[in-house]
């Protein structure tokens, strides 16, 4: 979304946001149920992916640099520190006026259960012989995750509803008002001890094309009879988030 694009309803955790009259939901019981699966695996795979990137070391994705060096200060998991960030911010919707849907408040558990469990059986990697296709297979879930569960159409993530409601509020472009929170949240998680490197910067410049990519995979088809209308191609107004 840029400057141009005022109206968005919903945007997803790696920066795609969708315009009002872009999607518009289907009610056919399979097609519910095929959204409701999207939903659940892609944010599994999302939670998943980011362990990955966390077992490679190589650098984190901004929220996840702020949720490690809170583990690091608190002791928790970085999955429980999600959680937890994800509550506070959903709460931050309050004072602007936003509606959360199934997909947000689902986005805030799942992600971080997914990620404690990818965690625990997947073993720290040693060497950059693993740590680099490790990190490269992350980033690839991840897009493929985020392609899963914003073509679902359940609602944004708790983060990105908080960047559409500071831009409605200040009249700020979301590009200006996403910068501005996420290098706050990088620079506050790297001083708490979160991890920075190639893959922040590797992640920043291929995760907006590779969510592209799958949420053409993954569009809901419309109906035979024409009555369901979904997003095909591009969904406008989309940005990088990190």
């Amino acid at each position: 979304m840029d400057e141009r694009s005022t109206h968005a309803t919903g945007c997803h955790e790696s920066g795609h946001c969708h315009q009002q009259g872009d999607l518009l939901s289907t009610n056919s019981p399979s097609r519910v149920g095929r959204r409701l699966i999207q939903l659940y695996v892609g944010l599994g795979l999302y939670g998943a992916s980011s362990a990955l990137l966390v077992q490679a070391g190589l650098g984190l994705e901004p929220w996840n640099v702020l949720h490690q060096g809170l583990a690091e200060l608190t002791g928790l998991t970085i999955g429980v520190v999600s959680i937890i960030v994800g509550a506070a911010v959903l709460l931050l919707w309050i004072p602007l006026r936003q509606r959360p849907g199934l997909g947000t408040v689902s986005n805030v558990f799942v992600v971080g259960i997914a990620m404690d469990g990818t965690l625990a059986v997947v073993p720290e990697a040693h060497g950059l012989a693993v740590r680099i296709p490790l990190l490269v297979a992350g980033i690839v879930l991840n897009g493929a995750a985020t392609g899963l569960y914003i073509a679902a159409r359940f609602g944004p993530g708790p983060r990105d509803g908080l960047m559409t409601g500071l831009h409605r509020r200040t009249g700020r472009s979301i590009r200006l008002m996403r910068t501005a929170v996420e290098v706050a949240v990088v620079v506050t998680g790297f001083a708490l001890g979160g991890t920075i490197g190639v893959g922040t910067l590797l992640y920043a410049v291929s995760i907006g094309p590779l969510a592209q990519l799958f949420l053409r995979v993954f569009a809901v088809p419309p109906a035979s009879d024409g009555s369901t209308v979904v997003a095909t191609g591009q969904p406008r107004g989309a940005i990088l988030r990190r």
